[in-house]
Parts: structure tokens; sequence; C-alpha cells
């Protein structure tokens, strides 16, 4: 199983874009990608669980 792989799931589940992600968490897409090659840390789980939550809100509306 590769790192984050409940991370990537719920991307790929929602139907969203790793590049969108990226871009609500503030960081480029290529550092998104690396970000998620190891676990990652609490904090920065925690930032890219709040974007996926928000753009989840944000396509339901």
């Amino acid at each position: 199983m590769k790192a984050n792989q409940e991370i990537r799931d719920k991307i790929f589940f929602n139907r969203l874009k790793m590049w969108e992600v990226a871009q609500v968490v503030g960081i480029s897409d290529g550092r998104f990608s690396v970000w998620l090659r190891t676990p990652l840390r609490e904090d920065r789980k925690k930032r890219v669980e709040q974007a996926i939550e928000k753009l989840i809100e944000k396509k339901g509306e």
C-alpha cells in the first residue's frame, strides 16, 4: 500500500484533482506529490484533510 492511501482514496472517490487540493492547501501540485510520497506529519495531514473537506463542500453547493 502506498503512503497516505486513505488521503489518495478520499481524493479519488470524491472526484477531486490533486492540483485542486494542493491549491487549497497553498502549495504547488509538485510539492503536494512530494508530500504524499511519505507518511504525512500530523500538521500537514490536518491541512490536507481540511482542504479536501472544503472542496467536497464546495462541490455540493
